[in-house]
């Protein structure tokens, strides 16, 4: 090999960074840099996906696992534009990451070039930072840059765009030698104190837990020190593997489809101590749980980033310093007050959740779920995509300290089985069980192209009910009998997935469930179980006909 080109610098540099994997679809526009990682095969690999929006969501699943950028190549014009959703879902969860996008030739800017497209306009506002490297010799300092922009404060995706001439020049500058360590921001001894007096000021006190950034250890002492103050835990919309759900604590989290329990414990409560929480649509309950922009309740938000505190609600103290470090020092002072009872009920309004009327149909999710919080090993990682399929493991499933969940805030289609593949990549040794729709797992069903190639061996539950549940549930609320555009064709899973060396099956009863699954987990090429879910079982508490008739109703009104 002659002299190193700009592709081999950019390798070098993410090296030294501590990359070990990157997912992607190929494109002749980043050559220099396919070069380059022809040379640390088995220290920095490139997962070669199918379909650069799965590669994307790999990369950002792969993010908010290991708090690690998830690095993801692909070329430009419709393979940048095919990823963005990745980079939109891994901003909506806080997840880091960078897009590496192969570029037109710098000469040939602003002419509308073959695949031209202006990338800092283009994800400007969906991510953290978007730029392009106009010169070989600036590849280490941007570099850095991105991969400390995309862990610090609220972490996120960057966009880095790559000049093909600028790749295949030849650098003059050494690659980096190091990461920069980023210390987190702190909270001072006086805000700690005061966080503490408004919590012993309390009557019904509640933590408010997500976003990104958490470690296990941060989320131990939260544990610790929401159990020695006994104040109940709710955790944001997809965050719910972030505390311990067996910890009598817990209880529940405000996402989307908020049960009345844990609505009324956040309704009722009279401070709020929201760690880590950018205050979303879905844990707002559309922002119509408090009022705007002061809450009745005393709201003490901490964040890491200072841009989201005050960004929707006011707090009465903001603190900016990372979420998990603000537990870890709020642990070694436990809080105590008169609350036992109002910690007791929001924990019972929880575990009422759990009970659940039998599900129409071949296959009862509510008996499914309850075999999978029974059998699945203490450092499971669930992952699903988006849609009504989605509330078996975001509401029913409870998960321990060493499990995950991975699941879009975006909510986003197609995520689950991308998520589940990257999964695999960064622990091949830990279970990892995909929880998809019909519609949903068709997403990105091709990307078990990509886990038979590298041999990652997720389980994948398609729940197939032959519809878009989602959308036909707010059908027949709003028109009901008017069924459009909703019902699905679909082709034979287990087939599918032994054309791709997967373990194929169709559960077509409940009790047939467990050995199916027991064969599936015991696969070594992964598995995908086909489950037959009727169209009336369309949310655990309302059968299809049960939604239809309100919609009627409603409509004549």
């Amino acid at each position: 090999m002659g002299k190193k080109h700009g592709g081999h610098l950019l390798v070098e540099c993410l090296r030294a960074l501590g990359a070990k994997k990157g997912f992607g679809v190929p494109g002749e526009s980043y050559l220099a840099v396919l070069d380059g990682l022809y040379d640390t095969k088995g220290e920095l690999d490139l997962v070669l996906c199918r379909n650069e929006g799965g590669a994307a969501f790999m990369a950002a699943a792969y993010g908010k696992l290991t708090g690690q950028p998830g690095l993801c190549f692909v070329t430009r014009g419709p393979g940048a534009t095919n990823a963005s959703i990745g980079v939109h879902t891994a901003m909506q969860d806080s997840s880091p990451m960078i897009l590496f996008v192969g570029q037109i030739d710098t000469a040939t800017r602003e002419r509308e070039a073959f695949q031209e497209v202006d990338y800092r306009a283009f994800f400007g506002p969906i991510a953290k930072w978007a730029t392009e490297i106009d010169h070989v010799d600036r590849i280490p300092e941007i570099l850095s840059r991105a991969w400390t922009t995309a862990i610090s404060g609220r972490p996120g995706p960057v966009v880095v765009a790559l000049p093909e001439d600028m790749l295949a020049s030849m650098p003059s500058v050494p690659a980096l030698s190091r990461a920069v360590t980023v210390t987190p921001p702190a909270a001072s001894a006086e805000t700690l104190l005061d966080v503490r007096n408004a919590l012993a000021a309390a009557r019904r006190p509640v933590i408010l837990m997500g976003g990104g950034g958490w470690t296990a250890e941060g989320s131990a002492t939260l544990k610790s020190f929401a159990e020695a103050s006994d104040i109940p835990v709710i955790v944001a919309f997809r965050y719910l593997d972030r505390y311990d759900n067996h910890s009598p604590t817990y209880a529940g989290d405000a996402g989307v489809g908020m049960l009345p329990a844990i609505r009324e414990t956040l309704t009722r409560s009279d401070l709020i101590l929201a760690l880590g929480v950018r205050f979303g649509e879905m844990t707002t309950g559309a922002y119509t749980l408090f009022d705007l922009p002061d809450m009745a309740q005393t709201l003490i938000h901490v964040h890491g980033s200072d841009r989201e505190l005050g960004k929707i609600y006011q707090p009465d103290i903001a603190v900016h310093a990372s979420a998990d470090g603000f537990a870890r020092a709020l642990a070694a002072q436990p809080v105590k007050g008169d609350w036992a009872e109002w910690r007791k009920t929001a924990r019972e309004g929880y575990e009422a959740t759990f009970d659940l009327p039998e599900q129409p149909g071949p296959v009862d999710m509510s008996k499914v779920i309850a075999y999978l919080r029974e059998h699945l090993p203490e450092d499971a990682i669930l992952t699903n995509g988006a849609g009504n399929f989605a509330i078996w493991p975001n509401k029913y499933f409870r998960f321990g300290p060493g499990q995950r969940l991975l699941a879009p805030q975006s909510g986003a289609m197609g995520y689950g089985l991308p998520a589940a593949i990257a999964a695999k990549v960064a622990h091949p040794e830990r279970p990892v069980v995909c929880i998809a729709g019909d519609g949903d797992f068709q997403m990105n069903a091709v990307e078990l192209g990509t886990a038979m190639q590298i041999g990652a061996t997720p389980v994948v539950l398609i729940l197939n009910n032959g519809t878009y549940g989602t959308i036909r549930m707010h059908q027949e609320r709003h028109f009901p009998e008017r069924v459009s555009g909703t019902d699905l064709v679909n082709p034979d899973f287990a087939a599918l997935a032994s054309a791709y060396g997967f373990h194929g099956e169709r559960v077509e009863r409940t009790e047939d469930f467990a050995a199916a699954f027991e064969r599936a987990m015991a696969s070594p090429t992964g598995a995908v179980l086909d489950l037959v879910i009727a169209i009336e079982a369309l949310t655990p508490r309302q059968t299809l006909s049960q939604i239809r008739q309100i919609g009627k109703a409603e409509t004549k009104s």
